[in-house]
């Protein structure tokens, strides 16, 4: 089975399909197979007037930002399923970087095909390249430091796996992939359980064999949650000052994670406390869609 994405000599963008291929394989089928239904049902009645349905013709897309591209392969995979026999000519590849104006792909088939699935198509590409966009400026910010920018569950329903592709496209990291591999331990759990203490102890009698993070708020709490033996530390909406206070005192003896109000202008000064991560919930939740034309350059 062709990957669904292309990552050939992307080692870092493997990783994430390493265990998910199936169900990435699975999620792009579902998804393109809900657009249709949602889009096209029985057919679009505008193109299908005006282009006869054996002419063919070129498109091309073309950047109108600047920033990195995600999910080319998911479109291909759109407008193959209106033309079998598509040509498809990618100028760039999957994370590259690109400016404003540059010429992104080429491809030739059914005009009809081409004019039918352009929305659908360009509906993933735009939002998956936004993400990666926004998660390579923060990625950037951090530059040089030794922590890694991840992202959080804070997806579109349905669209997880391609969400968090495009952040590891962007140069960042994944977070849980959800409720099922790794234990987080958030405050109503904590307070359903009683205490910190308690909490872990139930998830570690019950979950043996997954790690469990804490989500703390202060310095008392970091103190339960390494007497708990935590494998991670969240340290939840906390200054900065108080981030570096609490890293001290982990010292090496959990991860450690930022997280709650990470911004472009804050993200440096965070890293620079010595967590080992900073979740960003922005990265999938306010996405901010990259600008991609669609032009018919060619029809016969």
């Amino acid at each position: 089975m062709k990957t669904p994405l292309n990552i050939q000599g992307r080692p870092e963008l493997q990783m994430v399909l390493a265990s998910e291929t199936q169900n990435m394989d699975e999620a792009i089928a579902n998804l393109v197979e809900r657009a249709f239904e949602e889009d096209i049902q029985s057919g679009d009645v505008t193109t299908n007037a005006i282009i006869d349905n054996k002419r063919r013709a070129h498109a091309v897309w073309t950047a109108k930002d600047k920033g990195i591209i995600s999910g080319l392969d998911i479109a291909e995979t759109v407008f193959r399923k209106l033309d079998p026999d598509l040509k498809w000519n990618p100028y760039i590849e999957e994370g590259d970087e690109i400016k404003e104006g540059t010429e992104i792909i080429g491809f030739r088939g059914l005009g009809r095909a081409l004019l039918t699935g352009e929305r659908i198509a360009l509906n993933i590409v735009q939002r998956m390249s936004g993400i990666a966009t926004k998660t390579n400026r923060f990625v950037s910010a951090i530059k040089g430091l030794e922590t890694d920018i991840l992202d959080t569950r804070k997806t579109v329903p349905g669209l997880r796996l391609l969400d968090k592709y495009a952040v590891k496209a962007g140069g960042g990291k994944n977070h849980r992939m959800g409720l099922y591999d790794l234990a987080m331990i958030k405050d109503n759990h904590i307070v359903a359980a009683g205490s910190i203490n308690k909490a872990v102890k139930q998830v570690r009698e019950k979950k043996t064999n997954l790690e469990i993070e804490v989500e703390v708020k202060d310095l008392s709490e970091v103190e339960q949650a390494l007497e708990a033996r935590a494998d991670i530390i969240m340290l939840d909406n906390m200054t900065p000052a108080l981030m570096k206070e609490a890293v001290a005192r982990i010292d090496g003896q959990a991860r450690v994670e930022a997280s709650g109000n990470i911004t472009l202008n804050n993200v440096r000064e965070v890293a620079k406390t010595g967590v080992d991560y900073i979740s960003v919930g922005a990265l999938t939740h306010s996405v901010q869609a990259f600008d991609i034309s669609q032009t018919l350059q060619h029809i016969s």
